[in-house]
């Protein structure tokens, strides 16, 4: 077993890091480059944009010919989690939910003829996407439970109605994906559209006010009352929604996971340095026991999620599905965030729970992050079930499963 990451993924992943230290973690100490809703402010973000595209940094996830860097996904897990050192790290290499998963499967399902229009602008970082799902009184982590319906109108064109909610980034996006029911067929009744925001037949009802720091664009309600999207919008064929939608959301939780991992190890550097300097009763805090024990314990949990998100990756590289992978990661790396900012703040004390550092912010960040893209409870739920499915092929080695 080899843990060496390739000479080309490790130098892309070298220039990450140089940049988030040189360029990003010191724009995170002047208020003046927050916005409203304390992500990095218009104006930061586009000169900051334009230095990672300078570098050769820019839109890790995409293929070369429409100007990312197409790196395989154990590159993305490498890179991911040194671009989210910094909290503003993931928007500038624009590898940010929710364009980073809309990209990969526009890119992945859309005829290359749509790819000029629908595509490429998001990968150039010119438009925001959003993935309409999430529905107040059905679809969470369930997309079987999705009322929004989509009835046709003629033979070329689909009416939209319902509500949907928590549409991350809506607020901005110009481009939507959108699935809705077209059938009672349990696993064929949902197919995915395209749309763009100056269509008529929809509205934001609001922008919902959230615990933790909120992307551009935040998270939405949207109410569609008419909205009719021509034929040649739908994505894949009729009845495939469930479908599109887990092939999103399967890479979608592992970068989440990926990112997650950064964020962590940034945690524990934040409280490391300041242990390392603070005195308490005549011994450094580091030297310490009980603090010894608080770090080893969140380093050892962000290790081990580093591993199971490498592992996840690598199935992915192999033409995996990587379901109990991707679970077993999205589990272990929620749980390793909040442990790892948990104790950071512990350490840092009143410093931690004030503003001075970014500990607040990642705090009130990582709660979000044993509930998104399908909460804890749910991946154990999948867990078990491929472990009674499999038994003790549960636990094979060196083949990637394609459950």
């Amino acid at each position: 077993m080899d843990f060496v990451l390739p000479p080309e993924i490790e130098d892309i992943r070298i220039r990450i890091r140089r940049f988030v230290d040189e360029r990003l973690i010191p724009l995170e100490s002047d208020r003046a480059n927050y916005d409203e809703h304390e992500n990095i402010g218009p104006h930061v973000l586009v000169q900051m944009r334009a230095a990672a595209k300078a570098e050769g940094l820019w839109a890790l996830q995409m293929p070369k010919r429409l100007g990312g860097l197409e790196l395989p996904r154990i590159g993305m897990a490498a890179c991911y989690e040194e671009m989210n050192r910094s909290i503003f790290g993931p928007v500038v290499f624009n590898s940010a939910a929710p364009d980073d998963g809309n990209m990969m499967i526009l890119d992945r399902v859309l005829p290359e003829a749509m790819k000029p229009e629908w595509l490429q602008p998001i990968v150039d970082g010119q438009v925001q996407s959003a993935f309409a799902m999430t529905e107040p009184d059905g679809c969470g982590s369930d997309p079987g439970l999705t009322y929004t319906k989509a009835e046709r109108v003629g033979n070329d064109r689909w009416r939209i109605t319902g509500r949907k909610w928590f549409i991350t980034g809506a607020g901005n996006a110009r481009i939507f994906i959108i699935i809705a029911r077209t059938s009672d067929d349990e696993r064929k009744g949902l197919s995915a559209f395209l749309f763009k925001a100056d269509t008529p037949g929809w509205n934001i009802v609001r922008r919902i006010p959230i615990m933790g720091p909120e992307e551009h664009g935040g998270h939405c309600e949207l109410v569609f009352d008419g909205l009719e999207i021509p034929d040649s919008q739908r994505l894949m064929g009729v009845g495939d929604g469930l479908k599109l939608t887990q092939m999103r959301l399967g890479i979608a939780r592992l970068t989440h996971c990926m990112r997650w991992t950064g964020l962590a190890r940034r945690c524990l550097e934040i409280a490391m340095e300041r242990i390392k300097q603070r005195d308490s009763f005549g011994q450094k805090l580091v030297d310490r026991e009980s603090v010894q024990g608080l770090v080893g314990q969140a380093a050892m949990e962000i290790e081990i999620g580093r591993l199971l998100t490498m592992r996840a990756a690598w199935a992915l590289d192999q033409g995996s599905f990587a379901r109990k992978e991707v679970s077993m990661a999205k589990i272990v790396v929620a749980d390793a965030l909040h442990k790892s900012v948990d104790t950071a703040l512990q350490l840092l004390g009143a410093r931690g729970y004030s503003k001075d550092t970014v500990i607040e912010w990642i705090y009130r960040y990582a709660r979000q992050a044993r509930l998104v893209d399908g909460a804890s409870e749910v991946h154990r739920m999948v867990l078990a079930n491929i472990l009674r499915a499999e038994g003790d092929g549960f636990f094979r080695w060196g083949q990637a499963g394609h459950g």
